[in-house]
């Protein structure tokens, strides 16, 4: 046999012997492949979600700033503009019911007092 002949023998095992692991290698790059289409797709899939939620939250964070400008500020303003007045107008309102009250005491002793003048002179 010449050197040729060996070498193409040689080359001819070789390339039996390996024959699997070149299948296997084929193999792993279809799954990294496919590996790598479905990371890409989730990361798209996360991506559109995330995206969603953002346009959802503003759409809600809109909404409820309307709330709060349309109907919660302008009820607190009202209840601040009317918070001192009615404050004001109830510390008179005391001052006056402690006024009277100590009228109807006053009043409650004369009354005893003129009703037992008049049991004695009757």
């Amino acid at each position: 046999m010449s050197d040729n002949e060996l070498l193409l023998a040689i080359s001819d095992m070789m390339d039996k012997k390996l024959q699997p692991i070149d299948e296997r290698l084929n193999k792993l790059e279809t799954n990294m492949t496919n590996l790598e289409s479905n990371v890409t797709n989730l990361e798209t899939n996360i991506t559109q979600r995330v995206d969603s939620l953002e346009i959802r939250m503003e759409e809600r964070f809109s909404k409820i700033n309307v709330i709060l400008e349309n109907e919660i500020r302008p009820g607190m303003k009202l209840l601040a503009e009317n918070y001192l007045p009615s404050a004001i107008r109830y510390e008179q309102a005391v001052l006056e019911h402690e006024t009277m009250k100590s009228d109807i005491e006053l009043l409650e002793k004369v009354v005893s007092e003129h009703s037992s003048i008049l049991q004695k002179i009757s």
